[in-house]
Formats: structure tokens, C-alpha cells, sequence
């Protein structure tokens, strides 16, 4: 068993308070959950203009949790309500 641990920071570029900071982060945690991922907020709660996420996901092989968080982390960029400023991933 294989599993991909991913912290990242988000940076967002259009709301302007908490509440529309919150609208995009739940958009963005129910696309992730399509990888068949786990995710949350972890971090920077109380800032609209940051987020972070934790993520995980379990596999068979370390490709596939590799390729698997590199494709979350491309829907993220591609849905460009977001910059993502940092990433640290751990396999284990």
C-alpha cells in the first residue's frame, strides 16, 4: 500500500471576503474528492485571500498516487480561481 500526502497553499485572486473564499474552496474540495482523494482545509482559515489543503490518496503503486495528486494539482491550476504558491508532498 502506498499513500500520497500533499499539503498545498492556495492563493486566490478574486473573493473579497470569507464567504466567497469558502464558495470556491468547497468547488474546489468536491472536484479533488473525484480523484477518489481525501481533503480538507488545514490552514489559513480566517485569510480570503489563502487557503491550504491537505490531501491524501492511497494506491496500489507509487505511480499511480503520484500521477493521481499531479492531476489534482493541474485541475487546481486549470480552474484558475487559484494559484497554487506551495507544495509539499510526502510518499510513504
Amino acid at each position: 500500500m502506498i499513500v500520497g500526502i500533499a499539503n498545498i497553499k492556495l492563493k486566490f485572486f478574486t473573493p473579497h471576503s470569507l464567504k466567497e473564499k469558502r464558495q470556491i474552496v468547497k468547488s474546489l474540495i468536491s472536484k479533488i474528492m473525484q480523484h477518489n482523494a481525501s481533503v480538507a482545509e488545514v490552514g489559513e482559515n480566517d485569510k480570503w485571500q489563502l487557503c491550504e489543503l491537505g490531501i491524501a490518496t492511497v494506491g496500489s503503486d507509487k505511480k499511480v498516487v503520484d500521477a493521481t495528486l499531479n492531476s489534482i494539482f493541474r485541475q487546481i491550476e486549470q480552474d484558475g480561481r487559484a494559484e497554487i504558491i506551495d507544495i509539499n508532498i510526502e510518499i510513504l
